[in-house]
């Protein structure tokens, strides 16, 4: 992570709110900027691009892992795994193992880019710094 050199307030805010809404806010963001013919810096597309990204590749992950839950139910002894995946956890308040670690990811990005920082993910920012031309 490294600080920016200037962030403004709605930078900010939009970075984080464009992690918590699976990058709905910073999509929107992008078309406004698009229409109003403005100029999006660095920092602010790197977020949300990166949310854009995190979004879809969990939604390819999700479904990737409900076929192979779906095939897993059908054979004997092996039919309790995606159960055990699944089982909510008292500690996490009543979150699967998967979606606590899912949340604990979506908080560290939304508040880090409400620090003014550029998060990293491993290959997920190695990949959106390419695209964005930051290396």
């Amino acid at each position: 992570m490294r600080p920016s050199k200037q962030i403004y307030p709605i930078e900010r805010i939009i970075s984080a709110a464009s992690y918590l809404t699976a990058g709905g806010a910073g999509f929107i963001w992008l078309l406004i900027a698009a229409i109003m013919k403005k100029h999006v810096t660095p920092f602010l597309l790197y977020h949300i691009m990166q949310s854009i990204f995190l979004s879809i590749l969990y939604f390819i992950i999700a479904t990737l892992a409900e076929l192979v839950y779906a095939i897993l139910y059908r054979i004997p002894l092996i039919n309790a795994i995606p159960y055990f995946a699944n089982m909510p956890l008292p500690f996490l308040f009543g979150l699967s193992a998967i979606q606590g670690l899912t949340t604990a990811l979506i908080l560290y990005l939304a508040i880090t880019s409400f620090m003014g920082l550029y998060s990293y993910i491993p290959w997920v920012s190695d990949i959106i710094n390419i695209n964005t031309g930051r290396k």
